[in-house]
């Protein structure tokens, strides 16, 4: 989001607050090379409905990120387990480095900052979720510590620190599967509000450039994974229309994407018109054909410019096979000032998200986490409630997506910050195991050195199960090096998977879903020999 969209809200939140692959939109077989098999129409049917945690990981105090800086609270997994559940598909999760970049040469991230990024990527990811992770605010001039700037005159070390930063970040990524994506940069450009510049765009276009040759030069995944690229400012008549944008090359990705599909997408956001959208005033409060006051309405910016706009990005980069994410779109909270602000908020982003589906795009809500006046929220992220149902209910009905689940109401709000090594300490309250005998089902995703199983367990019994443990064998080569629903001992070789708290009652012709990620050496075949609590499973 713009800087003085998102600092117009950071005052009153802070003042206010104080303070993968488990399931996919469609089963995938195991192969060599999953992100081969989608097509640019396929990505954005699959990465539906879009959320953006703003915000978080993006914020910063003196320089120095952290998500808790403006006003949020620590990013749990029962949040993102909520957005999930309210049919979101796909987070977009804005990160900043700033400050805990070190010094050239090596421009070393800080560790426990890149780790923490993986672990808040990893409570999307490990439930099947897209992500999108970029660098955010390095690039803005109003932004203590920010140095990813397109008119500052030594271009030279500005280059070479960002192609260092980013052969980091893609590294200790490089074995996600398609369900991660990489941004490059967000709302690139000058700070002056106009036309282009072309010694600026020029920069941005190089910027571009080098973080897809880096993401692709360091193999894996990277080689054939989408990676998405912004023109000036992810303006959508600066990108489409004729002021500079150049499509970077991707001369380095993998021989096995067919030579007529892309692998690059393009970013833009759509706050048209501002009056409406973020203005923190009480004037403009309506939108839409279905506005009932003139007075309240802004005098441009409708259904028919929002479709000329998400058109340009069609003729100019759709049809020629790049997809379109519309990274953030939105409205501020104005019901202040007018009690039906919602109804028009919701209808804005019903219509943007029809619009963009129209068009060969995915969308993604920018949510700041702030609710009240001005504020863009949709959950409450300290109790990992919704707050917004109506607008929430415009985008998953326009996205196309399913009706909303309810994740398990005993799910911990707080859970642990990293994989647990242990079984629980709390017994079951009854006897485990039972009388009922098991089925198993596996659903394999691999890449080239790594592979997600999804594993759904079954009672087919006529008695309740309390309290499991479910045994498997791996194939040779393969190593659990993260999992969730369960805990799980060893890494490798014959694994036991312990319930967690929320899953341990299996009821007859119940099932839990567990998963885990490993890492293989050509061998990626399901595990096998099953046994629920020592019997046997079909």
């Amino acid at each position: 989001m713009s800087s003085t969209a998102r600092r117009a809200g950071l005052a009153l939140a802070a003042a206010a607050l104080a303070l993968a692959g488990a399931v996919y939109g469609v089963t995938r077989p195991a192969s060599a090379d999953v992100t081969a098999q989608l097509t640019a129409p396929q990505l954005v049917a699959d990465m539906g409905a879009g959320w953006n945690l703003g915000n978080q990981l993006e914020a910063n105090a003196n320089g120095i990120p952290s998500e808790t800086a403006w006003g949020n609270p620590v990013v749990t997994q029962a949040l993102i387990d909520r957005v999930k559940a309210s049919g979101f598909k796909t987070i977009r999760i804005p990160v900043s480095y700033l400050g805990n970049i070190g010094a050239g040469p090596n421009y070393t991230i800080n560790s426990a900052w890149l780790s923490r990024i993986a672990e808040v990527v990893n409570y999307a990811y490990n439930q099947g979720l897209y992500v999108l992770i970029n660098m955010h605010g390095d690039g803005y001039k109003s932004v203590t510590g920010s140095w990813l700037i397109c008119d500052s005159a030594d271009q030279t070390t500005i280059k070479d620190k960002y192609q260092k930063v980013w052969q980091q970040i893609a590294t200790k990524f490089q074995s996600y599967n398609e369900h991660l994506i990489f941004e490059s940069m967000n709302e690139e450009f000058d700070g002056q509000y106009g036309n282009p510049t072309s010694a600026c765009y020029s920069n941005i276009n190089a910027y571009n450039q080098i973080f897809v040759d880096t993401v692709r030069r360091t193999g894996g995944t990277n080689a054939s994974r989408w990676l998405l690229v912004p023109g000036w400012n992810t303006n959508i008549e600066y990108t489409a229309g004729n002021y500079g944008f150049v499509l970077p090359t991707d001369q380095y990705r993998s021989s096995s994407i067919p030579s007529g599909e892309q692998r690059i997408m393009i970013s833009v956001h759509y706050y048209d018109p501002w009056d409406f959208t973020g203005q923190e005033d009480g004037n403009i409060t309506q939108w839409g054909s279905a506005a009932t006051n003139p007075a309240k309405k802004s005098t441009w910016g409708q259904e028919d410019y929002m479709d000329t706009m998400l058109k340009k990005m069609y003729d100019a980069f759709v049809v020629r096979g790049y997809p379109v994410f519309v990274g953030e779109y939105g409205s501020i909270d104005k019901t202040s000032f007018d009690s039906a602000n919602n109804t028009y908020r919701a209808n804005f982003a019903r219509a943007l998200v029809s619009t963009a589906k129209k068009y060969g795009a995915a969308t993604a809500y920018w949510d700041n986490g702030y609710n009240g006046q001005y504020g863009f929220g949709l959950f409450n992220r300290s109790s990992a409630t919704v707050t917004q149902q109506g607008i929430l209910s415009a985008i998953i009905t326009a996205a196309g997506g399913g009706q909303p689940t309810t994740p398990p109401t005993t799910r911990p709000t707080t859970p642990p910050t990293t994989a647990p090594t242990t079984p629980p300490t709390t017994a079951p309250t009854t006897s485990p195991g039972g009388t009922g005998t098991c089925r198993i089902g596996n659903a394999v995703s691999a890449w080239n050195t790594g592979l997600v199983n999804n594993i759904t367990i079954t009672n087919t019994g006529t008695a309740a199960i309390n309290g499991w443990t479910l045994t498997f064998t791996l194939a040779a080569g393969q190593t659990i090096t993260s999992g969730w629903s369960a805990t799980y001992s060893p890494a490798s070789g014959t694994v036991t998977a312990t319930n967690v708290s929320y899953n341990g009652s299996l009821p007859a012709g119940g099932s839990a879903t567990i998963g885990y990620q490993a890492s293989h050496t050509g061998n990626a075949a399901a595990p096998t020999g099953f046994k629920l609590n020592g019997t046997t499973c079909s």
